[in-house]
């Protein structure tokens, strides 16, 4: 089962007090204090782990806690603080306060954590009150207790490419023809209930991953179908395959419901580069010319056949080529956010 959102809720560990003490012995009649501090709870940390491709994890079990402090001793022994819990999502994960809405962290490379609750801080013991004046303080201080908090995980797949188009377009076809990605394919509308990741390999070690989603239909930004649950999967692509199928009866009326939805969704996620492609080419009559549609935006328009395998390189060609171009403009950003770093 596929799993891209999860509310649970968090404690981080207790704080435990200091301890009042004094040293007692032989020949030290006027020993002084000697209480330690006591541990700092836990901190609840939540980190990034490769091996993992939804949040499954947290279906069945939303209450997590980490360990409290241990109490400090005599001799200014300091209490042993609690173990970190560390939680582990994939790659792709936004965590967000379920409460406020606020966005803590987005967790997207190997090793990314965030610390999404701290451990409370350990009570001082009776040393730390010693002055010239009060040489033999009774009193230490009690520990804080741990943050608390619900928290919201949000799934976004990681992927080069996202493909688009209405149930039945051919997007399972197509991603089954490219890579070796296995994707549920059939003659009817909604076979695809989860998104399907596909790696496509290239000439020169060139490789891009593939996201496809399940269908949109009219009015999918609002929750009708299955595509608007999966929209936020697409968000992160550095371009998008506007998939429409080469028998379609109105083409443009089709692209333009695409965009539609797309711009109802997210302006951002509309303004992302884009091609069309339209699949199921083996449907037309060797005759007959291409399809095409007004899409001013739009970086290409292609004819493919998943089934025959037509038309398939100049199309990856042209996706690899515009992935790439987004990359290096991402990196180029992120250099220039580095230089000019205080």
């Amino acid at each position: 089962m596929f799993l891209d959102h999860a509310v649970i809720e968090i404690k981080a560990g207790r704080g435990v007090e200091g301890v009042s003490s004094f040293r007692r012995e032989s020949y030290e009649p006027m020993g002084g204090p000697d209480g330690g501090d006591g541990g700092k709870g836990g901190d609840v940390v939540l980190r990034v782990d490769t091996q993992l491709s939804t949040l499954m994890d947290y279906r069945y079990r939303q209450h997590y806690a980490a360990e409290r402090g241990n109490k400090g001793e005599g001799g200014n022994r300091t209490g042993r603080s609690g173990e970190d819990l560390v939680l582990r999502v994939p790659p792709g994960t936004v965590v967000r306060d379920a409460d406020t809405g606020e966005t803590l962290a987005e967790l997207v490379e190997p090793g990314d954590e965030v610390v999404a609750a701290r451990g409370g801080r350990g009570g001082r013991g009776n040393t730390r009150f010693a002055t010239a004046t009060n040489q033999a303080p009774r009193h230490a201080q009690p520990g804080e207790e741990g943050e608390e908090r619900r928290i919201e995980l949000e799934l976004k797949l990681i992927a080069d490419v996202g493909l688009v188009g209405e149930p039945n377009a051919g997007k399972s076809t197509f991603l089954s023809a490219v890579s070796a990605a296995t994707p549920k394919v059939a003659d009817y509308p909604f076979t695809t209930l989860t998104p399907n990741l596909g790696v496509v390999q290239l000439s020169g070690s060139r490789t891009f991953v593939v996201a496809d989603i399940p269908g949109i239909i009219e009015g999918a930004h609002e929750g009708r179908g299955l595509g608007h649950q999966f929209l936020r999967h697409i968000e992160r692509t550095r371009t998008l395959a506007l998939m429409i199928p080469s028998d379609a009866l109105e083409p443009q009326q089709e692209y333009d419901k695409l965009m539609a939805e797309l711009r109802a969704y997210s302006e951002e996620l509309a303004a992302k580069p884009h091609c069309v492609v339209f699949t199921k080419g083996d449907l037309l009559p060797p005759e007959w010319p291409a399809p095409r549609v007004e899409a001013p935006g739009a970086w290409g328009q292609f004819l493919v056949s998943s089934v025959a395998q037509r038309g398939l390189d100049p199309l990856l060609e042209g996706l690899w080529t515009h992935a790439a171009r987004v990359m290096e403009a991402e990196r180029g950003e992120g250099l220039e956010r580095e230089e000019w770093r205080p």
